[in-house]
Formats: structure tokens, sequence, C-alpha cells
């Protein structure tokens, strides 16, 4: 069985996560991908989150109808801050997958980022990485690979459409009253609307 992962903090989740996710399911063969909400995320540090219990709820709204995802709540369950080399090698475990069936999903902005994550070459080892090309992101495979050994084998390309969807210009949309409709499931933006989850984001 191969699964992916598609971490992030979705503040909120939105329709270019899915897309991206569906997708990668598709060009990949997945069984399987899983939402993992970010818990403390260690290069967000310092950046002021919604609460987790919400952005759960979130996750679980949007892809509700779609049997080929699922919420995994690893990192909601334990301490952090969490690094995406645990987080793989702790799903790989759960799920009783093998490194060359766990598929990391991620942009072609955080391959460039690759070398300062915690420990990149351990990470490669745990699973794949399925990389989306994201516009005005081309990464130098072979600078990349004299930091990680052996990247350029453990990367499977995919290839979406443009999604220009961001959870950051969302966030300053809804608190500026500004329409979010089209951007969002329905349902992720009814329950911003109800909870009031960015009023006071200014």
């Amino acid at each position: 069985m191969k699964l992916g992962i598609l971490g992030g903090t979705f503040d909120p989740i939105h329709l270019g996560h899915l897309l991206i996710a569906e997708i990668t399911r598709e060009s990949l063969g997945l069984a399987k991908v899983l939402f993992v909400p970010a818990g403390n995320p260690p290069h967000k540090q310092d950046v002021e989150k919604t609460s987790a219990v919400h952005r759960r709820r979130m996750v679980e709204l949007a892809i509700s109808d779609n049997p080929y995802f699922e919420l995994c709540s690893i990192d909601l369950e334990r301490p952090g801050p969490h690094y995406s080399v645990d987080t793989a090698r702790l799903i790989c475990s759960r799920y009783q997958i093998s490194a060359d069936d766990c598929f990391f999903i991620i942009g072609s902005d955080s391959l460039v980022d690759l070398p300062a994550w915690h420990q990149p070459a351990k990470l490669i080892e745990v699973c794949r990485l399925a990389v989306v090309h994201r516009p005005g992101y081309q990464a130098n495979l072979s600078d990349l690979a004299q930091i990680i050994p052996g990247l350029q084998q453990r990367i499977d390309w995919v290839e979406i459409p443009v999604v220009d969807f961001s959870s950051s210009t969302i966030r300053r949309k809804a608190a500026a009253g500004q329409s979010i409709r089209y951007q969002l499931p329905d349902r992720v933006r009814e329950y911003v609307v109800e909870h009031k989850l960015y009023e006071m984001i200014r």
C-alpha cells in the first residue's frame, strides 16, 4: 500500500491543498493521502496560529467527501517541535509501510530549501519525495545532491495546473471582510465564518 503525506498548518485548508493531494494520489497510484496538521512546526515558532482544534476540524470538513483522503493527527498527539523526518518515520511504523511506499508531498519551493530542513538525508531514507512543481522555483538537483547524496533517486515529480491559493492571503481577505468563496471548500468557509476565525487578524 502506497501512502502520501501532506503536512501543513492548514490555517485554513484550501482548494489548492485538495487539488495537489488528488492529482498526486492519482499520478503516483497512492491508496490514500494523509493530511497531517502541524502541531508545533519549528519554522513557524513565531507565527501566531489558529488553535489546533479549529485547524483539525477544518481538515475533517474539507476531506470528508473523498474516501482516499484521511486525517492523521500524529503531530497533534505528541509534543513538539515536530520535524518531517520524525513524522514520516512514525507514519511508516503506524501504517506498516516501507520507505518506498511512503511519499512526502512538497512543493518545488520546499525542495529548494531542503538542505535547511532537519536531517534531510534521513528524511529521504524513510520516505520518497513527491515534488509538485511551483512557478518560479527551479531546484538545481546537481547542487542539492552534493549536499544530500541520493536525492535525485528519491524524487517523484508531479505536474499540476498553476495553483495560486495561499492560506495567508485567505486569512487577510477574511479579516478584511472580503469574499473567500471558491477558495475554500464550502463547509470550511462556513466554519470560518461561523467561528469568526480570522476577524481579529490585521
